[in-house]
């Protein structure tokens, strides 16, 4: 049979084992925050230093000597680490100490799952952009002895630490697709899909040797820019960092869409499929495409009109790669990366490979072939990774809520 259970009164807990203690965490342990800005670190630093990464910094100084949990304010919010002995913390990382009747280990558990949870319906949408010190005081905590809170801790350490394994492979398995992925692409737009051929030295460093009957073209030699005026009836294209031109409008991790739509988009470029557009301000961080549906993009962007008729399948493949990123940003003139600026007048002098048209739609059909399905690997390896994520959650919920019991 199993134990009995009474109503916690807190509808994301349930129902918790009659034997058990629900509690606010004020009652629990004492909250502080750290004074210090996320700056202060120093490299060869004695003691560390707590901010809201996964890893400690170091730090020449302490402002705390305890067993504390350090719990992320922002950034990876609620996410908590312990420690013991001296260390010091950013202003925006809670420290937590003076633990009464209760297990730091059990705790760091129950904090980092649950903490989330509490906090998430006091949201503004879907991500949780910080939290409070009152969250973490009036922070619902149950539990059960301090025998059985270390029986707990001590189970779900050896449980979750070999799910961390697998986890971590997982992770590196996507991370070795996805160089893959580039390598095939990289291979293809420099060096054909033919086989072995006779190749010669492009004369390009970040190219380097291609098939011999490729030629080299300056990028005025095949495009000249478009500066032609648009109309609101047309939708705003963005350029992503990740995946070039999307072909909806804008989504609202640029800005929101009702915005725009009450935006003034005289000024906005018009532009056709078949045009090459890049971000001046990101180019250097890969913010560069292929557009594939009328439309328009900010003024931010140069757009770039070809004048033979070309695959822009295979020139989106060539300038995504590394190589070609870093020659763009070499293009680009700014005193600091983020005021870089990639200027027409610079990007049409880059230097580049190129096919004739037929081996141009040969290797972009091969890329899209060979993408597809390494994606289709990254996918399965993605859904693989989201259910464990989500069983190991489900773990530290059910035994730290009571719904399940430590195994004798």
């Amino acid at each position: 049979m199993g134990r009995a259970m009474k109503d916690s009164g807190v509808e994301w807990i349930g129902e918790i084992p009659e034997d058990w203690t629900l509690a606010k965490g004020k009652n629990l342990y004492s909250v502080y925050t750290g004074k210090l800005d996320a700056n202060a670190e120093k490299a060869d630093g004695e003691y560390p230093f707590f901010t809201c990464s996964m890893y400690p910094k170091r730090i020449d100084r302490y402002s705390f000597d305890c067993e504390a949990l350090l719990v992320a304010g922002n950034g990876l919010v609620g996410f908590t680490q312990y420690y013991k002995g001296k260390f010091d913390a950013y202003q925006r990382t809670y420290v937590l100490s003076e633990f009464r009747n209760i297990n730091p280990q059990y705790l760091q558990f129950y904090v980092s799952n649950n903490l989330p949870i509490e906090v998430a319906p006091n949201s503004v949408g879907s991500v949780i952009q910080f939290i409070k010190i009152g969250d973490l005081q009036n922070f619902h905590v149950v539990f059960p002895s301090l025998g059985e809170q270390q029986r707990i801790a001590s189970f779900l350490d050896r449980q979750c630490t070999e799910l961390d394994v697998v986890l971590e492979k997982t992770r590196s398995s996507i991370e070795e697709y996805k160089h893959l992925k580039q390598a095939v692409i990289t291979q293809a737009v420099t060096k054909g899909v033919r086989g072995e051929r006779p190749m010669k030295d492009s004369g390009i460093a970040w190219i380097g040797e291609i098939p011999a009957e490729w030629d080299i073209y300056r990028v005025a030699n095949l495009y000249e820019e478009r500066n032609e005026p648009g109309s609101d009836e047309l939708p705003v294209l963005m350029v992503s960092i990740h995946s070039g031109v999307s072909d909806d409008e804008v989504k609202d991790e640029d800005r929101s869409r009702k915005a725009l739509q009450s935006e003034d988009k005289s000024k906005y470029k018009r532009v056709y499929p078949g045009d090459l557009v890049y971000n001046m301000m990101r180019a250097w961080q890969g913010a560069f495409g292929a557009v594939r549906v009328d439309g328009l993009v900010s003024p931010a962007y140069v757009v770039a009109k070809p004048k033979v008729p070309l695959d822009t399948r295979y020139i989106e493949a060539l300038f995504r790669t590394p190589s070609a990123i870093e020659e763009m940003r070499r293009y680009s003139y700014g005193i600091t990366d983020f005021r870089l600026r990639l200027y027409w007048q610079y990007f049409k002098n880059i230097r580049f490979c190129l096919p004739d048209i037929e081996e141009q739609k040969e290797i972009a059909s091969y890329i899209d072939d060979k993408c597809a399905e390494i994606d289709v690997l990254i996918a399965q390896k993605e859904q693989l990774l989201m259910e464990l994520e989500n069983y190991k959650k489900s773990l530290i919920y059910e035994y730290v809520t009571g719904k399940k019991e430590v195994p004798s």
